[in-house]
């Protein structure tokens, strides 16, 4: 009797730690999606405040050299993204300094160079905007985690390697690789045909999506 009193103690203690060891496909997902959808935009959301910062910059510097000019600035070429200063985030560049000091020393070949500043800033702050909504894309049921399927949809779709065997952490330092590469070359086509396959997949900028990005871009 006490043998098998026994037998039946050690089966279920070795069925407890079986079950134990063995993760399940909830827990995986969510491991994935932590790691790989809150620190990639995390990543693009540092650079995209950079960003900001700088364009604020070079558009207040603009508007001082055309006011010494007392001309109309010139309409801003058009942008996948734009992002219009809130009141709040105007810095004091031209304000504090009414001789334009500062706006001076940053571009001393003048209105010509803030011109060519304005439209390099905005073209790294747009495709900056323009991979976050990638990014939220992506993430095609909104609940900020990716899925192996959206993970895997998100990396064929900007040509890396995603083999599954490679790990999260591999898929991760791909895309902000990517990212940072994109940036630096402000390549926009490349990340628009990108995002024109994530569309022939099947997704959507959702509601979600354009609510989170609005926070974004405050």
């Amino acid at each position: 009797m006490r043998t098998g009193v026994a037998h039946i103690s050690g089966a279920i203690v070795i069925l407890l730690c079986a079950v134990a060891l063995v993760p399940s496909a909830t827990a995986a997902s969510r491991s994935i999606g932590i790691d790989v959808f809150a620190q990639l935009t995390q990543h693009i959301k540092r650079q995209a405040d950079t960003d900001k910062q700088a364009f604020a910059i070079a558009s207040q510097c603009m508007n001082w050299f055309y006011k010494q000019q007392r001309q109309k600035p010139a309409a801003p070429a058009v942008q996948n993204i734009t992002w219009v200063i809130p009141e709040a985030s105007v810095l004091p560049v031209a304000e504090s300094e009414t001789d334009g000091a500062d706006c001076r020393k940053r571009y001393p070949d003048g209105l010509d160079g803030v011109r060519v500043d304005f439209q390099r800033t905005q073209a790294l702050l747009s495709l900056s905007l323009t991979f976050y909504e990638f990014a939220l894309v992506g993430d095609g049921d909104d609940n900020s985690l990716y899925s192996a399927r959206e993970l895997q949809d998100m990396l064929v779709a900007l040509n890396l390697a995603a083999e599954p065997s490679l790990g999260a952490a591999a898929h991760l330092r791909s895309l902000t690789t990517q990212f940072d590469s994109l940036h630096d070359a402000r390549g926009m086509e490349a990340l628009m045909t990108g995002m024109g396959k994530l569309y022939d997949q099947g997704y959507r900028v959702t509601p979600a999506d354009k609510a989170h990005l609005n926070r974004v871009m405050e």
